[in-house]
């Protein structure tokens, strides 16, 4: 349902960016449901004792969205990390080159080996920016295995320059799109997911 109301042309950027939160949400329980640290904990309920799993809050998922459109796939984050730092990287495509440029870098100087790290994108296409910020994180210490990237949709192209390049990172997509265009946008997509999300 979310794909289709995001790949309408025709849905107002209000209801596009309803749309991506709402795939956010799940694509993110979807990528951490058997991840995330628990703690084993005994609580008081009404009526009796209770043998219970919490959610480890010392050891906080670390969330990078690439900007700006990656901002919008966490709208609904909350609901399902209960403990999470978020650490900003704005990148942008030049159109011609497809390659990426920074703008904004917010990612600490380093990460532990052990940090779960979850990326949010929700264009995966040529690859290039996602490999880009993924670049950056493993040079801070993080481990690919610990890494798990959330995106709306994907293109083969992308799927297999992320997958040959850093072995074991989990990709969680929320549709896989046949090919990409001359351009390099996903076909047949949603078009431009920042511009479609911010209405500019």
């Amino acid at each position: 349902h979310w794909i289709a109301v995001a790949r309408n042309k025709y849905s107002p950027s209000a209801m596009f960016r309803n749309a991506l939160a709402e795939l956010g949400r799940i694509l993110i329980y979807e990528a951490v449901r058997e991840w995330l640290p628990v703690v084993e904990a005994q609580i008081e309920t009404p009526l009796a004792l209770a043998d219970v799993s919490i959610v480890d809050s010392e050891k906080p998922i670390k969330v990078v969205p690439i900007l700006r459109a990656g901002l919008v796939l966490l709208e609904n984050a909350q609901t399902v990390l209960p403990a999470s730092e978020t650490y900003h990287l704005g990148l942008v495509r030049d159109e011609k080159t497809l390659l990426p440029t920074e703008y904004l870098n917010k990612l600490p100087d380093s990460f532990s080996p052990d940090d779960k790290i979850l990326v949010s994108d929700p264009m995966l296409a040529t690859g290039g920016t996602l490999a880009h910020a993924l670049d950056l994180i493993v040079a801070r210490g993080a481990k690919p295995e610990n890494i798990r990237v959330i995106c709306a949709l994907a293109a083969p192209p992308g799927l297999s320059k992320i997958s040959d390049k850093f072995a074991g990172l989990r990709i969680y997509a929320g549709i896989i799109d046949p090919e990409l265009n001359d351009v390099g946008f996903i076909v047949p997509g949603v078009g431009d997911a920042g511009d479609r999300s911010f209405g500019t």
